[in-house]
């Protein structure tokens, strides 16, 4: 059974930085492509993020040259450096074993505001 777990949201000021993490278990996790999505409220989820196994990580042109994936597969653990964040950063964010987010935590919720 594929279990993700997000952590690491909260409140942040324009400018600030945070760090979320996502630990997996119930799949091949090193084998697998691994992403970072969020979701405000009435939208659908965007891929902001993903990384394959061993490789180039890729972005969204929204979050390009701020944040930054990355992943430990001996834990089995997948993280996601945000800086300078915006307000229109605010979201939920999720991680996924999958490209549409199918399979996905509870989320963490990440709220940009001074």
């Amino acid at each position: 059974q594929v279990q993700l777990v997000e952590s690491g949201g909260g409140l942040v000021q324009p400018g600030g930085s945070l760090r979320l993490s996502c630990a997996a278990s119930g799949f091949d996790f090193s084998s697998s492509w691994m992403y970072w999505l969020r979701q405000t409220p009435g939208k659908g989820l965007t891929r902001i993020a993903s990384i394959p196994r061993d490789g180039l990580a890729s972005y969204g042109d929204s979050v390009r040259g701020r944040f930054t994936i990355s992943r430990n597969n001996a834990k089995s653990t997948v993280s996601l450096e945000m800086n300078n964040v915006k307000t229109e950063d605010t979201a939920m964010y999720y991680c996924s074993n999958g490209p549409t987010g199918r399979n996905r935590g509870q989320g963490t919720q990440v709220t940009v505001s001074s």
